[in-house]
């Protein structure tokens, strides 16, 4: 059974920064595609940041044009866990953020990447809050 725990969110004042992090336990695919999405009171949930990763385990990164150059993901695979540094963090930036897998159904492009549809597996969340 796949489960993903998020750790690491919190408050933080403007321009400061937080790393989420994404635990998966029974997550063994070898191609698939992970995740971080985020969802705003009164917003629909977006994806802000995801990997595929493929064939010969070349990695694909890819980000929303809202966190472009201030946020990195990134993977430890010895530990099973997905990252997700935040720098320069805005008010705007405020959400409940999910990290999310796939089931392998999944390929590059950041429309599926970051797409929700290709997303079987979430997190419980864990909230971030920016104040200005």
């Amino acid at each position: 059974q796949v489960q993903l725990v998020e750790f690491g969110g919190g408050s933080v004042q403007a321009g400061g920064s937080l790393r989420l992090s994404c635990a998966a336990s029974g997550y063994t695919y070898s191609r698939y595609c992970m995740g971080w999405f985020r969802q705003a009171p009164g917003k629909e949930r977006e994806g802000i940041a995801g990997l595929y990763t493929g064939d010969r385990r070349i990695t694909y990164y890819y980000y929303a044009n809202a966190v472009r150059g201030r946020f990195t993901i990134s993977q430890d695979n010895d530990k099973n866990t997905m990252y997700l540094q935040m720098n320069s963090l805005k008010p705007e930036d405020t959400a409940m953020y999910y990290c999310a897998a796939s089931s392998g159904d999944c390929r590059e492009g950041s429309d599926i990447v970051l797409g929700l549809p290709y997303y079987n597996y979430w997190g419980q969340g864990t909230q971030v809050t920016v104040s200005s």
